[in-house]
């Protein structure tokens, strides 16, 4: 059976993903990321991870309730895909690798990826940035992620460490494992150096950031549309 492809085109600021999809093949996206599609194509909303995963997506996380389910005709199609935000696309192929994903980071996926919700304990749900649920990626299949800015991937040995801001946190490889720490010894260092809290990651497994933080850019944003009062 022919697989689906995938494809960034545009890249730069504002880079697109096109999904060739032949016959019968099926994806799945983030609502709204339909940007123009041949009409082979049919739309379907669907609740990837059940009821129970799409609450906890809606309510819990901030994100959709329901996904787009693009399937082709008996002729095949293509789509094109385009985030929310502006910034990098990334496509992983899983086979067989877990992943975590940050909010809204997820764009698009091979029918066969599984999505589901994994709890988090207390101390990274409160101070993460990601609450106390995050997204869980596996299965087979190819799998899109996009980022706020830039992105970057670092692969970390058995026992290497790494330290990454958690607004830059973009996915990581379920084999890593990470504390929550303060950014500076004192708290109160942590907390004027903009920085709060950190994720300390421990290899072995991949981590990706993004080179521009959310959260920073609604600062900016907000104190610049004061200003303009």
């Amino acid at each position: 059976m022919s697989r689906v492809q995938f494809e960034i085109i545009d890249e730069g600021d504002a880079p697109i993903v096109r999904a060739t999809l032949p016959a019968g093949q099926s994806i799945y996206a983030d609502s709204g990321a339909m940007m123009s599609m041949t009409p082979g194509i049919t739309i379907e909303s669907s609740m990837k991870g059940g009821v129970v995963g799409a609450l906890s997506r809606s309510l819990l996380r901030g994100e959709t309730f329901f996904y787009l389910t693009l399937t082709a005709g008996s002729g095949g199609g293509e789509a094109l895909l385009a985030p929310a935000m502006m910034g990098g696309i990334q496509i992983l192929d899983l086979g067989g690798t877990e992943y975590f994903l940050q909010k809204g980071s997820f764009l698009a996926a091979e029918h066969e990826v599984e999505l589901s919700t994994k709890t988090q304990n207390l101390t990274k749900g409160l101070f993460s940035g990601e609450g106390f649920f995050v997204t869980r990626v596996g299965g087979a299949g190819q799998l899109i992620i996009n980022t706020f800015g830039a992105l970057m991937r670092f692969d970390l040995k058995p026992g290497e460490e790494y330290i990454v801001d958690n607004h830059h946190l973009v996915a990581w490889e379920a084999t890593t494992s990470y504390e929550i720490r303060k950014a500076a010894a004192g708290w109160i260092s942590s907390f004027t150096s903009g920085e709060g809290f950190v994720c300390r990651f421990k290899g072995p497994g991949a981590i990706y950031v993004q080179t521009r933080s959310p959260a920073a850019f609604a600062g900016w944003l907000s104190g610049y549309l004061t200003l303009k009062r």
